[in-house]
């Protein structure tokens, strides 16, 4: 299941959620759809318990469901000769589940990305890493959260206009010794994200889905990391992560939207600013 498809699909999705149709709690409690998402999105490949490959941390109740936050960390030992080419997140019970595909650069030893998402429904959330064996490995948390995809925007129509592709890029001190070529870097880009499934509160039509949908951050040339994104990543994206420096002096990032809007920018390494 694409992106695309899910996207698609919302429009539907959001006329269903203004009919009324009651499911026994027992009933909606027991269905799981892990077991088809794992067709639909992974092709039924084999899923191995992820405990020592991939951690997802979460807050088991969330404080506002439209930003949700998520860290995906890498748990290979420093000895293991495998690397972590891609994570998949998905978020089981939201009208699109697959919130968003990660590639990792080859070089870049990326271990730990965060970012902010939206949760429809008390569900499980999956992290699946594909490592460079070839395998699929599973780790999940359960998430009490409602709402977040129909929830208002922050901000209003015009704010969000004046907002679109700004980008700011940040890096953060780290404990090991400045020697070190381990960093720790974060992305913001001004973008309203609209889910789809949001209702304008004027003329109480569905704001169609609008969001950042693709992502790629190089060092120089070099690929650091790339998202593949869906509805459920919040309004303005998020993206915070550590990389090794390969040495470059300049940091890019190219970002593109449902509506083909291309935004790029590049900041000295060195300076960062804003």
């Amino acid at each position: 299941m694409t992106m695309m498809a899910c996207t698609r699909r919302l429009t539907l999705t959001a006329v269903l959620l203004g009919i009324a149709f009651v499911v026994p709690a027992q009933a909606e409690e027991a269905y799981d759809p892990w077991p088809g998402l794992v067709q639909d999105i992974f092709n039924s490949r084999p899923m191995n318990d992820g405990s020592t490959v991939i951690g997802i941390e979460m807050p088991y109740r969330a404080e506002d469901a439209a930003i949700v936050p998520v860290t995906l960390r890498s748990k290979l030992s420093p000895g293991d000769a495998r690397r972590i080419r891609s994570i998949t997140l998905v978020i089981d019970r939201n009208p699109a589940p697959m919130a968003a595909k990660f590639e990792l650069g080859p070089d870049a030893n990326v271990t730990e990305i965060s970012t902010r998402v939206r949760v429809n429904n008390y569900t499980d959330v999956h992290a699946v890493a594909e490592l460079s064996d070839g395998q699929l490995y599973v780790s999940k948390v359960y998430v009490k959260a409602s709402g977040g995809c129909s929830a208002p925007a922050g901000k209003n129509i015009e704010e969000a206009r004046n907002r679109l592709g700004q980008m700011r890029y940040r890096q953060f001190e780290r404990e090991e010794a400045p020697a070190s070529r381990v960093r720790e870097a974060q992305i913001m880009i001004g973008h309203p994200n609209n889910s789809g499934l949001q209702m304008d509160q004027v003329t109480q039509l569905y704001i169609p889905a609008f969001f950042i949908n693709q992502l790629k951050l190089t060092q120089d040339e070099s690929p650091v990391l790339s998202m593949e994104g869906g509805i459920s990543i919040s309004e303005d994206p998020n993206l915070r992560f550590t990389y090794v420096s390969n040495g470059a002096k300049r940091f890019r990032a190219e970002a593109k939207d449902t509506d083909g809007h291309v935004f790029r920018n590049e900041w000295d390494v060195e300076k960062p600013g804003t």
